[in-house]
């Protein structure tokens, strides 16, 4: 290998790792907000079922090492760009404490590293269309009806059986639930490392075209985001599991088994999914599923803006590094210290209001009462 290749591939895994404390909230924030599991519990269990979920499926690696863009038309360089432009943008959205995708960050990086080095003929915008664009609108949608109607038919079902009883039992399967999402999380968001990694092989030679990944490459992907997934992202998790709504176990439940099925189906299907979208598209409709449960709309407004501009923004800064990477060496080292340097800057600013283990099930303020629930 070049030194390039050890390049992407390190950055690559650094880029899973943001991944993984970045989505922490996916599996674990409802969990958290109940008290189902403890948070240092909750993110130890998520760590390991993320690493076991890298290993059950590669097809969503095979979408995006041989689909998305036209590899014999990039080389290693390109894909470093569109790495380093995924990673600001998810720990800027990190700092934001939005619950962005992203999965949508490296295939916005990607496709505008690549279109700077190569036009647009290089990048394959039928797939995008139809394996990531169309998903990301449905998925959402589709997990916040279903858990919407499981939230709804739990309290209906539950309604004359002692509240400690129900709740007891509802936080045993938020616990199976919630392990379920982290284990779906793990099929589906380590195999796009896996084929970031393994599209970079295959542009610099290393491999075939058409191939999957090595299993080097499975164990590492699995193993970068385990470890980001077990510090977890605790500004997102208050986010999905504080300031959305006042969450309850049964809604806890029904959004987690809704994501964990949408997830697990897509995964199946070779999807590359936003595991975001999904479940802050469950937590809503479980918020809406209760009879005057209080949803915080403008927060859902935010959340919103941050998925629209996520692939944009992140092409963008993926563009950008390309065209000063495209320079030469100087321009590769350029982007580097240029994006270690911003990197540090936002987790300096993170440390002016941080929040941990310890005060992520703070009070938050009151959300207004939704209207339109059954």
């Amino acid at each position: 290998m070049t030194t390039i290749v050890l390049i992407v591939i390190i950055t690559a895994l650094l880029f899973d790792f943001t991944n993984g404390f970045h989505d922490t909230a996916n599996a674990m924030a409802t969990s958290i907000a109940t008290g189902a599991l403890g948070p240092r519990v909750a993110v130890a269990v998520s760590a390991a079922l993320n690493l076991l979920g890298a290993f059950l499926s590669v097809e969503v690696a095979k979408t995006i090492s041989g689909g998305l863009v036209d590899d014999t038309a990039i080389g290693p360089t390109v894909i470093f760009a569109g790495l380093v432009g995924a990673i600001l943008w998810n720990l800027l959205t990190w700092l934001l404490a939005l619950p962005s995708s992203s999965s949508h960050a490296l295939f916005g990086g990607l496709i505008g590293a690549t279109w700077v080095a190569a036009g647009t003929s290089a990048v394959n915008f039928s797939t995008v269309l139809g394996k990531v664009l169309i998903p990301a609108f449905l998925a959402p949608v589709i997990a916040g009806v279903v858990a919407m109607t499981g939230t709804y038919l739990a309290y209906l079902l539950s309604r004359r059986r002692d509240d400690h009883a129900v709740g007891r039992g509802f936080k045993v399967g938020q616990i199976v639930s919630a392990s379920l999402v982290s284990l779906a999380h793990g099929t589906n968001d380590a195999q796009k490392t896996m084929g970031i990694i393994t599209l970079t092989l295959i542009t610099a030679g290393t491999l075939p075209a058409g191939s999957g990944p090595p299993p080097w490459v499975i164990v590492s992907a699995g193993l970068a985001i385990a470890v980001g997934t077990y510090l977890g992202g605790w500004r997102i998790i208050r986010t999905l599991g504080k300031r959305i709504t006042d969450i309850e176990t049964p809604q806890g439940f029904a959004a987690e088994t809704t994501s964990a099925a949408v997830i697990l189906v897509s995964s199946k299907l070779g999807i590359p999914l936003s595991t975001t979208q999904v479940c802050s598209g469950a937590i809503f409709g479980a918020g809406v599923g209760k009879k005057l449960a209080a949803v915080r709309w403008t927060l859902a407004g935010q959340m919103a803006l941050a998925w629209l501009f996520t692939m944009p923004a992140a092409a963008i800064l993926g563009a950008v590094a390309g065209w000063v990477a495209s320079t030469g060496t100087l321009g590769t080292v350029l982007v580097a210290v240029g994006g270690v340097a911003i990197a540090a800057g936002i987790y300096a600013l993170s440390r002016r209001r941080p929040i941990s283990a310890d005060n992520v099930n703070d009070p938050v303020g009151a959300p207004r009462p939704a209207t339109s629930n059954p």
